[in-house]
């Protein structure tokens, strides 16, 4: 298990995305879009490393809720501002500077209205 004091392996990377939380107990659940203001796509803090005899794999870094995904869910992915992308793949940069909840009102948050009649995926 990774404790702060300990710093992480190289294999530092950044997943381009975006993300959904699901709520609700029962089947169909409400999906929620989480997408950056004022931008079109963001990349997420991951770490990744090689597999023998197979294609690398990968993982997305979650933290607390910032106050735009704390309604939703207890806990979100890292999002990186694209200032922090360089500092990120350094592995000489502390990560505890850069894995923190998203500000109040950087994320933007959509309900994904199901079609009539169909589940959403």
């Amino acid at each position: 298990m990774w404790s702060h004091n300990q710093r992480f392996p190289s294999g530092r990377c950044l997943v381009p995305s975006h993300f959904y939380e699901f709520t609700g107990k029962r089947s169909p659940k409400d999906k929620w879009r989480f997408t950056k203001v004022d931008e079109d796509w963001f990349c997420i803090a991951g770490l990744w490393r090689p597999v023998d005899g197979a294609a690398p794999v990968f993982t997305m870094l979650t933290c607390e809720p910032g106050p735009d995904v704390a309604p939703i869910h207890n806990r979100q992915i890292v999002v990186l501002d694209r200032s922090e992308w360089a500092a990120w793949l350094d592995p000489q940069t502390s990560e505890e500077a850069l894995l923190k909840p998203s500000p109040a009102g950087s994320l933007k948050v959509e309900k994904v209205e199901r079609p009539l009649g169909k589940k959403v995926a």
